[in-house]
């Protein structure tokens, strides 16, 4: 046997032979190597990128420049790493989505059979204040009429922030988007037998819903700040309602029903003021006006959210329509009395009583709300078990992360409907919008400042997964567990009345 560069070879193997031999060992041990150190490279790449998942770390940050000009902007998004994470394909798993999300299963079940046609989307344009259109991961803005305040332009900032929490993940579609409070698509006008039920409803996204009505509920524009009224954006607002929780114990706040608000904008808000403590009667609530005007004059220095939670209970009741300050009271350690409510969120319908609020009677409030605090003083351990349970609920459940991922779901699922190719309109009217053109024109103030708070600087890996929708007979026992335990609570306030008289 011979030895070769410590390679043995057989005896009796001719010059040439072994020559060519040689060569070819050589060349697939070169290789060898090669593949080798490649597979190398890519196993430590991989475990890079998932350490810096395990430990939290996103990836670079794009940051719009104070000058605020188009080329810089761009300039720094073009290196923005789209598919860094995504094309590895490490299948890391993402947990479910709260349970609040199998809503948008319901919300667009009119569409599920017959799908979403352009004719559709048209019909919806009456009362829209803007259609949005995504193609190819540009957003193009149509816009038909202002919406009260900043309500539109902070709602268009939400979805632009949502595309680059989520970068090239949102498919191309087109949606009308209506401002106002109050739902319009009525549900018994497409009832069979009906003269519209053949064309089908349009589908309309705004703020809230009834159960008489189609549209479909999207999160609200304070999500990103209410510049108006000096509402900050939600992500830093969560955290400083969190920290307001803590100066006071549960059992060490004023033992009242608190409620500060604007009374004007509904008649059972300014039925609620009867419930105030006065020389006759203490109903056990504490309620004041809130003078948006003269705030804005003082600095906004008597409505800071993080510190109106003084009181064991805190009373919602709606406006006009829902109002936005509903998962302000919620965040509260305070136990909700929620004044029976006809509209909902995106997020509420998932809320149970006496696990997440008390109810309370919209049509008897004083003696209701009396009730409850007396209920509570008496079992304080239970309610504020309540109060906390919405405030976790809250803090755990309705963080920034998962509204974005709430709106990514909703619009995904909606476009997965359209049976039309989404266009970029023809007409003059449509412009392309981005974070950058949007920060360009924002006034100078609240509406700025709360834009660069609400800034998403970085994508994210991907969002939670969605949970299927619920089947009849299971949302069946939801709404009636819904309703036994109102009713149960009617018939301890009965009691406790007839006891009294």
């Amino acid at each position: 046997m011979q030895k070769f560069y410590g390679i043995i070879w057989p005896p009796r193997l001719n010059i040439k032979r072994g020559l060519a031999t040689t060569t070819a060992l050589l060349f697939f041990l070169i290789v060898a190597v090669f593949v080798s150190s490649f597979w190398i490279d890519t196993y430590k790449l991989s475990i890079s990128v998932v350490n810096s998942i395990n430990k939290n770390q996103e990836p670079p940050s794009i940051i719009i420049p104070s000058n605020c000009t188009t080329q810089n902007y761009q300039n720094q998004t073009q290196n923005y790493p789209i598919r860094t994470i995504h094309d590895l394909n490490l299948s890391i798993p993402r947990p479910t989505c709260p349970d609040y999300f199998r809503w948008i299963h319901e919300d667009l079940k009119p569409w599920k059979v017959t799908g979403i046609t352009r004719d559709m989307v048209e019909r919806a344009k009456p009362t829209a204040h803007f259609r949005l259109v995504i193609v190819d991961g540009k957003v193009y803005l149509e816009k038909y009429m202002k919406s009260i305040q900043t309500r539109d332009v902070f709602t268009i900032w939400g979805i632009l922030q949502l595309l680059s929490h989520y970068p090239g993940r949102l498919p191309d579609l087109e949606l009308m988007f209506d401002c106002d409070d109050q739902p319009v698509v009525r549900s018994r006008d497409y009832e069979r037998g009906q003269p519209n039920a053949a064309v089908g409803p349009p589908p309309l996204f705004r703020y809230c819903g009834d159960r008489f009505t189609l549209d479909i509920v999207f999160p609200d524009w304070s999500f990103w700040g209410w510049a108006e009224i000096n509402i900050k954006p939600w992500e830093g607002l969560l955290k400083e309602i969190k920290e307001g929780n803590k100066k006071s114990r549960w059992v060490d706040r004023e033992p009242y029903a608190y409620w500060k608000g604007n009374p004007f904008v509904a008649e059972t808000r300014q039925d609620l003021l009867k419930c105030n403590v006065s020389d006759k009667h203490d109903w056990n609530a504490r309620l004041y006006v809130q003078d948006w005007i003269l705030e804005s004059q003082q600095g906004f220095k008597k409505s800071n959210l993080a510190s109106q939670c003084t009181h064991r209970y805190k009373i919602y009741i709606e406006g006009y329509a829902w109002s936005v300050s509903e998962k302000h009271i919620l965040a509260c350690d305070s136990m909700t009395l929620l004044v029976n409510t006809r509209f909902h969120d995106f997020f509420t319908r998932y809320l149970q009583p006496v696990k997440h609020y008390w109810p309370i009677r919209a049509d008897d409030k004083c003696k209701s709300i009396k009730f409850a605090v007396d209920w509570g003083n008496s079992h304080k351990q239970k309610a504020h078990e309540i109060g906390k349970a919405s405030s976790d609920f809250i803090q755990e459940e309705l963080k920034m992360d998962y509204v974005y991922d709430y709106m990514f779901h909703l619009l995904n699922e909606y476009a997965k409907l359209l049976k039309f190719k989404p266009m970029v309109p023809e007409n003059s009217l449509a412009v392309e919008i981005s974070s950058e053109t949007m920060v360009s024109m924002a006034a100078d103030g609240s509406e700025k400042k709360f834009m660069m708070e609400s800034l998403v600087k970085s994508p994210t890996t991907s969002p939670c997964t969605m949970p299927p929708p619920y089947e009849p007979k299971i949302l069946g026992d939801f709404y009636r567990k819904k309703l036994n335990a109102i009713r149960r609570v009617q018939k301890w306030e009965n009691e406790y009345w007839e006891i009294k008289v």
